[in-house]
């Protein structure tokens, strides 16, 4: 499972020009499922999310989390993480978790993420989104389990 947090001042996410999901400042997360992952790696991607001290305090260093700034989260699927891009020039998804299979595991970490005390959004499962953010930094993280 590998996900890619952006700390955001906003961001959303439409689906056929209708906005489905949207927050303030905090973290805008694209999730890739890997085959073979499991509820345990999203309990703890979940909980290392929601405690990673990447939002300034007051000194100026990356000393807070999200819960810390009462931000929000907002989950994308995106099976585009799972890709291999060793070989050629096209791209291979042969990693990437079928949606009977992902789907859940994406569901559970989003619960997981506000069992966390994170508010949470998503976008919808297995469909073509356009995402709008801010990012704030630019800070941008890749985490791994």
């Amino acid at each position: 499972m590998k996900l890619l947090l952006q700390r955001v001042k906003n961001a959303s996410v439409t689906v056929n020009n209708e906005l489905v999901g949207q927050i303030k400042q905090g973290l805008l997360i694209f999730i890739g499922i890997v085959k073979g992952d499991t509820k345990q790696q999203a309990d703890y991607l979940a909980r290392k999310a929601s405690n990673l001290r990447i939002f300034e305090d007051k000194q100026g260093k990356m000393n807070l989390s999200v819960k810390d700034i009462k931000g929000s989260a907002l989950v994308i699927s995106q099976f585009t993480l799972a890709g291999d891009c060793t070989q050629g020039n096209r791209p291979g998804f042969d990693n990437a978790a079928h949606p009977e299979e992902a789907k859940p595991l994406y569901e559970y970490f989003s619960a997981q993420l506000k069992n966390h005390g994170v508010p949470t959004e998503n976008g919808i499962f297995q469909t073509d989104m356009q995402v709008s953010l801010t990012n704030d930094g630019p800070v941008t993280f890749i985490l791994e389990r």
